[in-house]
Formats: structure tokens, C-alpha cells, sequence
């Protein structure tokens, strides 16, 4: 899986984007631990100081324990997610109540309007997080409309 995730997701992913919004924003940005020679040296290594069931990246853990605080060194991880939830109840509220409330998207019959529309309401009142399932469920219809169209 390490391999995989070396040769695809980081490569073809997570590595395509930190590039794109570095140079959006003028920034030089480095990966030190995708060093060759660090990912050669890691290669190396017995599962048992890369990762356990419980914890992951143990020797660099270790390592970093000498010069970090605790309070960095067992924080979660931060990702570099869009505020889609924020979207969606601001500047996307209007197209998302256009094309999911609308009469095409009820007269498709493949979800309950009455729970579309509680979904966003939930969403909207800061209840629950359905963003992910929001923007799903938009990108579908809108998908379904430019089919719609030919």
C-alpha cells in the first residue's frame, strides 16, 4: 500500500495540487521526506518502525520528539479541504436549492425530495454537515441535465 500510495496518490494527486496552489501563490514548496535517499532509506525499514495498527510514522515520531513539543506531536492531522460546507450555505446556496429542489430533479425519482430537502435544511441550520452528500447529489443532477440538453 505504501507503494501504491508513492507511485499514484501522492504523484497523481496530492502532489499535482500542493504544486498548483503554490505557484497560484507564489510559493516554493518542499517535500523533504519524498527525498529520494529518505524514501530509499525508509524502504529499508521493518513495518515495526513505520507504522503499527495504533500509531504511524514511528521513527519519524521518535526523531522529532527531540526538537517538537508534545502538543505538535500528537495533534490530528490537518488536511487542505475547501470550506465546501461554508460554499454551500453561502455563495452555492441559491444554484443548490435551484437544482436539487427543482421539479426535473423530483420527477427523476432516484431520491426522496422530502429528505433532499431535509438534508439541506439540516445543512443550512448548521445542524448537521451533509456538504459532501450536498454536492454529490448536485453534481449528479447537473451531470444528469447536461445529458438532459443533447
Amino acid at each position: 500500500m505504501l507503494r501504491a500510495d508513492l507511485s499514484t496518490y501522492l504523484t497523481d494527486d496530492i502532489l499535482v495540487k500542493v504544486d498548483r496552489m503554490s505557484m497560484a501563490h507564489s510559493l516554493e514548496v518542499r517535500s523533504p521526506l519524498l527525498d529520494q535517499e529518505v524514501v530509499a532509506f525508509m524502504a529499508r525499514q521493518p513495518r515495526a518502525v513505520k507504522y503499527t495498527e495504533w500509531n504511524s510514522k514511528i521513527l519519524l515520531r521518535s526523531l522529532a520528539q527531540r526538537y517538537l513539543p508534545q502538543a505538535i506531536l500528537n495533534r490530528p492531522k490537518q488536511g487542505f479541504a475547501i470550506p465546501l460546507g461554508a460554499w454551500i450555505r453561502g455563495p452555492l446556496r441559491p444554484w443548490v436549492y435551484e437544482i436539487l429542489c427543482s421539479q426535473r430533479a423530483e420527477e427523476r425519482g432516484l431520491f426522496s425530495a422530502q429528505r433532499i430537502r431535509e438534508m439541506i435544511d439540516a445543512h443550512m441550520a448548521h445542524r448537521r454537515d451533509y456538504s459532501q452528500q450536498l454536492w454529490a447529489l448536485t453534481m449528479l443532477e447537473a451531470w444528469f441535465r447536461q445529458g438532459d440538453q443533447g
